[in-house]
């Protein structure tokens, strides 16, 4: 069952002024035509183990499926918990090196990118420079309430070194098994973060598409920049959650100014809001065109997102430089990222000892198995420098 938002959705859109009652319906009919799609249901086998056909073809039709309760409720309180937990030793304000406690905040002294801050309710991206360009439009920037502060999380990279249940989430056999039916047996890693929107004060993420390698290749198709893994702590609503334009990860670079200029308003008419209950994972497909609003209901979002390539994709190519500096991804540089997949999956069967575990092609044949403890854990530290973003 889907939760009522009526009231967030009342809210939202009276930020929106004289565009009230089109906002109000525009989020009203975008989740009953999501809902109408015929992408989402239960993580489903064929008889031989394989992924449900029907799952791979409305994946490929529409560019994203919502796989519900794909993860248990164990998974997600493990979760929540270890959000808690580290929310808790974040920095008391932007720039800070200290928590409310007066330990070093979470992410001192890494080397890659960390936690990222946005102005309550902006569009820090939207019309700029940043990230190759890619938000070309900024989205409307609502008034936060009085008393709000300065900074708000928005974004916190290389998750994985700071959660353990993070890293078991990230070995999930089943969702494994669909990355391999997607990109392969010999799949690769990508990036791996947390999108944090809080109610009232979560920023907006300009409409886009991701990827920037392969848009003019001529082996260029609706894979080529590979997908994410959205794993829903507390559930995605039409205010707080990505919208997105199903199909469009076949297309090739859009003209969003253009798109938006033609619609007349940020409010594309064929977008579709991912709507999902806590425990949810969509699977969304990176070329797809995408975005979210500011977070002014009542509700608030974490996502656990993590995503796998092509080998194909990476091999030999040189990295956008996006969520870690540009490299060459050769064969080593590419193992060396992957061993973060069998620290997690050796983390992941010891913790739930009677699941099978995921069988990782590359590292099935290694005469050294990673050994999961405390050790094998802070060796993940900085680990994201090597992400393989393209």
């Amino acid at each position: 069952m889907i939760k009522d938002i009526s009231q967030s959705i009342e809210a939202c859109a009276a930020h929106y002024g004289d565009q009230a009652d089109a906002m109000r319906e525009y989020l009203i009919e975008g989740q009953k035509r999501a809902l109408a799609l015929p992408n989402r249901g239960p993580l489903r086998f064929d008889q031989n183990g394989a992924i449900d056909p029907e799952i791979l073809s409305a994946y490929s039709t529409y560019g994203f499926y919502v796989l519900e309760g794909a993860l248990s409720p164990e998974e997600v309180s493990d979760l929540e918990h270890d959000l808690n937990e580290m929310r808790d030793n974040f920095p008391t304000e932007m720039g800070a090196t200290v928590d409310a406690k007066g330990r070093p905040a979470l992410g001192v002294g890494c080397k890659g990118m960390v936690l990222q801050w946005a102005k309550p309710l902006s569009d820090p991206l939207g019309g700029t420079a940043l990230l190759n360009g890619r938000h070309q439009v900024k989205l409307f920037e609502p008034q936060a309430k009085q008393g709000s502060p300065q900074a708000t999380p928005l974004y916190l990279a290389g998750s994985l070194q700071f959660s353990k249940a993070c890293l078991r989430t990230y070995a999930h056999p089943g969702l494994l098994k669909l990355a391999e039916a997607i990109n392969g047996q010999d799949f690769t890693p990508f990036h791996e973060g947390l999108f944090i929107k809080d109610a009232g004060l979560g920023a907006a993420v300009s409409w886009h598409q991701d990827g920037d390698t392969h848009w003019n290749s001529p082996d260029f198709d609706e894979n080529s920049h590979g997908f994410n893994f959205m794993g829903q702590v507390y559930g995605s609503t039409a205010v707080n959650g990505v919208w997105v334009v199903p199909g469009s990860h076949k297309q090739n670079r859009i003209d969003i100014v253009k798109l938006v200029a033609d619609a007349g308003s940020e409010r594309l008419p064929d977008a579709v809001p991912l709507i999902c209950n806590p425990g949810d994972v969509v699977i969304n497909n990176r070329q797809m065109l995408h975005g979210s609003f500011a977070n002014t209901g009542f509700e608030t979002r974490v996502t656990v997102n993590f995503g796998f390539h092509r080998r194909s994709s990476v091999l030999n190519i040189e990295g956008a430089g996006l969520h870690a500096d540009a490299a060459i991804f050769d064969e080593a540089f590419i193992k060396h990222r992957s061993r973060v997949i069998g620290l997690a999956i050796a983390a992941r069967k010891a913790h739930f000892p009677d699941e099978q575990p995921y069988v990782y092609a590359p590292m099935a044949n290694d005469n050294d198995q990673p050994i999961w403890n405390n050790e094998a854990f802070a060796s993940l530290k900085n680990y994201n420098v090597m992400d393989l973003s393209i």
